[in-house]
């Protein structure tokens, strides 16, 4: 009784948690793809100060790259959800 009851309940949270994976929202993945962003783009201003030693070239740099990197990020995501292999 007690090992059909605890099976039962790894069986629902398997279920549920493989539902959430596979029926992600697009919301989400803007949410994903701003924070990434956020982090790649502190990244790509440091390494571009550190290169050009201009710290105003370095933000034109960052914030171009934020949002062609945020839109691409955005498809590609879209793209691997569509995707059923490793699911």
């Amino acid at each position: 009784m007690i090992g059909q009851v605890l099976t039962n309940s790894a069986e629902k949270e398997k279920t549920s948690y493989k539902t959430d994976i596979t029926t992600e929202k697009p919301l989400r993945s803007v949410a994903k793809s701003i924070s990434w962003r956020i982090v790649g783009t502190i990244d790509t201003i440091i390494i571009s100060w550190l290169i050009t030693g201009k710290l105003d070239l370095a933000f034109s740099i960052g914030s171009i790259e934020l949002v062609t990197k945020m839109v691409l990020y955005f498809f590609h995501e879209r793209i691997w959800n569509s995707i059923k292999w490793g699911r």
